[in-house]
């Protein structure tokens, strides 16, 4: 009888669970089909970023209040399911750019930026739960802000890092509402999205509670104030910003040179003298700048003797006509060492000796003065082994596939450009422009306007070129620069101070365009204190953690 009577129990359960998971698995679908149709690059639905996350707040909620013995592995589960729609959604374009392996072999290594981010995500949604069982509601929520932009922050932060799907970054095509980036950078509007989301959820949930009326007016207060007060302080901030006159004339380059045959179906020599006519094409007596793009120069080049390498004089040789001009050029390079001097340096087929290779910026002028740059914002797996000084035993197997992965070094710290004129540029090179704090540093360190060169051809004709010109925009408004972008094939454009794409190229063609652009000296609050609200928030995140970790060792004591 016993037997039966545990059976039954455990049956019912089941039944339970099922039910929930039934009753909530299209709250959780519902967000990440809305947070999609509110990410850039599609215009006008970005208001739907303020309810994007309701659905999922009330699965979770139904969650909690039920009767399910297995209610954090629901939770964990529902909502990795609504995260990884969206992300994948965002971001299909990856496998683009993995394909080239094998179309079927790039599934499953797709699956890794697909899938990590959510799972993140979820986790954070995970913790919350399990604060809610030692504290308040409203307390929870607070806390779950906090969980949410520690993720972010870890996302950003650490060596598998991808924060392309930082919340803030969903108003890049609304960039008139957020104008308020210059002081807080993109988590400022991580947290205005989950406060409007919180506050939209309140007085949902208040309805199906019976809630006082007066409360909820105060919510309903809250919600419109919140949503109204921060886009009408930044439209008001737009359309009353004026930049400081400060010209320089600016060339960006876009050879459209197909990715795929850069390496070898295209002599170098051939690429420079496309990129060299393109340039002569709009450049004027008073050029200061010219762009070319990511790895514009195709072939390696030793740092050591840059000056004398063919390709370098063939660049420099252009610039004749144009006595005051500096030319920004991505390019690879490489160094030598009699030893292995760095932890990315790999032995070469001389004995004794190590080489270190960069995705690099060049800064050519006239004169003998060459400055480089070397991207340090490197793609995980591709540009760089995630966690290289524990994984550093698998070095040598990489080394045995000719550094398949984890192949490039990096610069500790960003970098400035100076023209011969004691201009500034911040050299940008393909993924670091998602990278707002590190941007601003160039900018403290006398950074007049962001040169951005990329290579967006891996991605092909998909939604991820346009994500990445929108994301440049954010940059802008951060810091007060103009943008001037050059991309191998395409979109180059220039972005004012405002966040403003003034000019642009089409995608796949071959062009120059050039502009007038404002150089900019003063520093803005944010690239004065970096991201500071993340900082905060991650250091409230921890807390919490360990809030929720003593709590529940002594609810067990108490129990026991």
């Amino acid at each position: 009888m016993l037997r039966m009577t545990k059976h039954y129990y455990f049956a019912r359960k089941d039944i339970i669970d099922t039910l929930l998971m039934k009753k909530n698995l299209p709250l959780a679908i519902l967000s990440g089909l809305l947070l999609w149709i509110a990410w850039p690059p599609t215009p006008y639905t970005t208001f739907l970023l303020f309810i994007g996350f309701v659905p999922m707040l009330l699965a979770i909620e139904n969650i909690i209040q039920s009767t399910s013995a297995k209610k954090g592995k629901q939770i964990f589960t529902l909502t990795f399911i609504g995260f990884f729609i969206w992300n994948t959604a965002s971001v299909y374009w990856v496998y683009n750019a993995l394909k080239m392996v094998g179309e079927l072999v790039a599934i499953p290594i797709t699956l890794i930026p697909y899938s990590l981010g959510p799972l993140l995500m979820a986790l954070a949604c995970w913790l919350y739960y399990r604060l809610r069982l030692v504290t308040s509601r409203g307390w929870g929520l607070a806390g779950l802000v906090c969980l949410w932009i520690g993720y972010e922050y870890l996302h950003q932060s650490w060596d598998l890092n991808f924060p392309w799907m930082t919340l803030g970054n969903g108003f890049a095509v609304s960039h008139q509402w957020i104008q308020w980036y210059e002081y807080t950078g993109v988590y400022g509007g991580t947290i205005w999205v989950c406060a409007v989301n919180i506050l939209a959820f309140l007085i949902y949930i208040g309805l199906r509670e019976g809630q006082a009326k007066k409360l909820r007016l105060k919510l309903i207060s809250a919600f419109v104030l919140t949503i109204l007060l921060p886009i009408s302080f930044s439209l008001y901030t737009y359309y009353n910003y004026t930049e400081q006159k400060n010209p320089s004339n600016v060339v960006a380059v876009q050879p459209n040179i197909d990715p795929y045959a850069k390496e070898s179906d295209i002599p170098a020599n051939l690429q420079i003298d496309i990129m060299i006519h393109l340039s002569r094409s709009v450049a004027q007596p008073n050029t200061e700048f010219f762009l070319w793009p990511e790895t514009a120069i195709p072939e390696y080049m030793n740092e050591d003797g840059i000056n004398n390498n063919i390709y370098f004089k063939q660049a420099q040789y252009f610039l004749r006509k144009y006595k005051n001009s500096t030319l920004i050029t991505g390019g690879e390079t490489y160094r030598l060492y009699n030893s292995r001097a760095t932890s990315t340096a790999s032995p070469t087929q001389q004995p004794g000796v190590f080489a270190d290779n960069f995705s690099s910026a060049i800064a050519i002028e006239n004169s003998g003065n060459v400055q480089i740059y070397h991207k340090s914002r490197l793609v995980p797996g591709a540009e760089s082994l995630p966690f290289g000084n524990t994984l550093s035993f698998l070095k040598p197997v990489f080394e045995h596939l000719g550094g398949a992965t984890g192949a490039y070094g990096a610069q500790a710290d960003a970098g400035v450009f100076y023209s011969q004129s004691g201009i500034g540029a911040d050299p940008v090179i393909c993924f670091e422009s998602i990278w707002g704090e590190y941007v601003a540093r160039s900018v403290r360190k006398g950074a007049q306007f962001i040169a951005v060169i990329t290579n967006d051809g891996w991605w092909e004709n998909t939604s991820g070129k346009d994500q990445h010109l929108d994301y440049a925009k954010l940059r802008a408004i951060e810091t007060r620069r103009w943008v001037a972008r050059s991309a191998n094939t395409g979109i180059s454009a220039f972005i004012n101070q405002r966040g403003d794409i003034v000019q642009q190229t089409k995608w796949w063609t071959q062009a120059a365009i050039k502009q007038d652009i404002n150089l900019n000296s003063e520093l803005t609050f944010y690239v004065e204190h970096g991201d500071y609200l993340p900082k905060a928030g991650s250091f409230i995140a921890v807390l919490l953690i360990g809030f929720v970790v003593v709590k529940g060792r002594f609810r067990k004591k108490v129990v026991a």
